[in-house]
């Protein structure tokens, strides 16, 4: 049986009301391909919006603590926790994007962290659109979760 579909055929949210609060972490990961000259730009400060990384950072946060307003089933959790990581490959020329979110609740946080990963890499693509328009958002998904009723997962 499907957990979103009432028995008219219908989408609803999952009564989570029974469930007890648990300790949960999720980490997700995203990759955008960038042009040299762009990478270069971002890691001396040269994009003229201003610091790409660090508007990414706030914008990856404000993401996943806004999760349940993108995504029309999950629920509206209580993050205790969210980070951003960055790492610039300057041989592919990519910058893969780690959110980790943590929540003390009912419901897992892999939809923040996958939601902080995406938003991220738009305001990264946002700032840098100017230099380079054939920027590739890839590969995102979900590195690890712990806690909760399914248990722990690793990719």
């Amino acid at each position: 049986m499907l957990t979103h579909i009432n028995e008219k055929g219908y989408a609803k949210m999952v009564d989570i009301s029974e469930k007890e609060d648990t300790s949960r972490t999720a980490t997700a990961v995203a990759t955008i391909t960038i042009n040299k000259e762009v990478i270069e730009k971002i890691k001396n400060g040269q994009v003229k919006k201003g610091d790409v990384l660090s508007v990414a950072q706030v914008a990856g946060i404000m993401g996943a603590k806004n999760t349940s307003l993108n995504i029309p089933m999950c629920h509206q959790i209580n993050l205790v926790g969210c980070d951003l990581d960055f790492e610039i490959d300057d041989k592919n020329n990519k910058i893969k994007i780690f959110a980790t979110c943590k929540s003390l609740g009912k419901t897992g946080v892999e939809m923040e962290a996958l939601n902080a990963c995406s938003i991220a890499a738009l305001t990264i693509y946002d700032m840098c659109k100017a230099i380079d328009k054939r920027m590739i958002i890839e590969n995102i998904h979900l590195l690890e979760k712990k806690g909760g009723k399914s248990g722990d997962f690793k990719f």
